[in-house]
């Protein structure tokens, strides 16, 4: 299985994962990170990408003020930087948006280790769905997004699950 928690598997990838790896390293991106155990999630690790897809990268953050400010720090300067706190499946939530190398990066923070967050558990999910099925479930799971499905949603048309796509993803047995 991928080791996802290190991005040294997108080096053998295909040319969008091979220019991820570049722009992430010759960048520091997950090493200025590293204290907020940093994971790249979404669509780019296990190829379902569309044009244009962001680099999703979680965050585990215990002190949301200093991840905060980590972030003004390190990114204030990167073009159409963009921080909000919100909260998602009632956790209080930071995102930060900026223009990287062509590349649009999303920083999600969370106080819930990385790991435990939903974005990294359906990336796992969807990369054993992947696995399980044929080249042609891939490619319709691409479609749908091409078409303007969220993946979650994508994914839960061609299972036929019903109900919240989100929920019922993390549910899902191979």
């Amino acid at each position: 299985m991928i080791d996802f928690t290190s991005i040294e598997y997108l080096k053998t990838g295909n040319q969008k994962q091979i220019k991820t790896f570049e722009v992430l390293s010759q960048n520091k991106v997950l090493i200025h990170l590293a204290e907020f155990d940093p994971i790249l999630v979404g669509t780019i690790p296990i190829n379902i990408d569309i044009e244009n897809s962001d680099l999703d990268i979680i965050c585990y953050w215990k002190n949301k003020t200093d991840f905060i400010a980590k972030l003004n720090v390190l990114f204030i300067n990167e073009t159409d930087f963009q921080i909000r706190e919100t909260v998602i499946d009632s956790q209080e939530t930071v995102i930060a948006n900026f223009k990287l190398n062509g590349f649009e990066i999303e920083i999600f923070g969370q106080n819930l280790p990385t790991k435990n967050q939903n974005g990294y558990k359906h990336m796992i999910i969807e990369n054993e769905i992947l696995k399980a099925k044929d080249e042609n479930f891939r490619l319709e799971i691409i479609k749908l997004k091409q078409n303007g499905y969220k993946t979650e949603p994508a994914f839960a048309y061609l299972l036929g699950l019903n109900g919240d796509p989100y929920s019922e993803l993390l549910k899902y047995q191979i």
